[in-house]
This record gives C-alpha cells, sequence and structure tokens, in this order.
C-alpha cells in the first residue's frame, strides 16, 4: 500500500514565549473580567495589534460578537492565536479588517 492521502495537517507557529508548549494556548482561562471598549477607534492596523503578541487580548468585532483571544501571530491583513470559547482555547485566525476594537493586558 502506498501512502495515506488527506488533507495537510495544520500546527500553530512553534516556540514563541508566554503560551503552552509548542506554541500552544495558554495554561489557564483568561482574566475574569471584561475591559471597557475604547471609543473611536477606527481602523486595526498590524502594527497596533502585534504589541498585544502573546498577552491576553479582548477583542470586539464588527458583527458584534466579543471575546478574549491570545495572539501569537500579525500579518498585514490578518490575526491569528487562541481564542477562548468559554471552557477552552482553539486556533483561529481572523481577517483585522472584521475587527472593531481590542485592548490586551
Amino acid at each position: 500500500m502506498g501512502p495515506q492521502q488527506g488533507p495537510p495537517s495544520f500546527s500553530p507557529p512553534i516556540g514563541q514565549p508566554g503560551g503552552g508548549e509548542q506554541g500552544g494556548p495558554p495554561t489557564g482561562a483568561p482574566p475574569s473580567f471584561i475591559p471597557t471598549q475604547q471609543a473611536g477607534v477606527f481602523a486595526v492596523d498590524p502594527g497596533g495589534i502585534r504589541r498585544c503578541l502573546f498577552r491576553y487580548t479582548y477583542v470586539w468585532l464588527n458583527n458584534g460578537q466579543q471575546f478574549w483571544f491570545y495572539p501569537i501571530f500579525a500579518g498585514r491583513r490578518s490575526v491569528a492565536g487562541w481564542r477562548w470559547i468559554g471552557f477552552t482555547w482553539v486556533y483561529f485566525g481572523i481577517d483585522l479588517r472584521q475587527i472593531q476594537s481590542f485592548t490586551c493586558v
């Protein structure tokens, strides 16, 4: 028999500070409070969100969703990391244009 065919596997970046093993999620839950959203933010730029890499970050999306996020990668148009879904972290990526505002703690 030949090699198995299937979709390629995906792994998040490796060896980044502040996260779990192998670029994994934080080892605990995010803070128990929800930060106050800052008024007057019109655009999210890669340089701004880069300062939040490997830090707990609260995100408000244009569609009304909001959540804790632990970013580990910021590109020119997107950000990726770990999103808290209430009981665990899941790997998540999003286009910067979908983010209304964010704050890191």
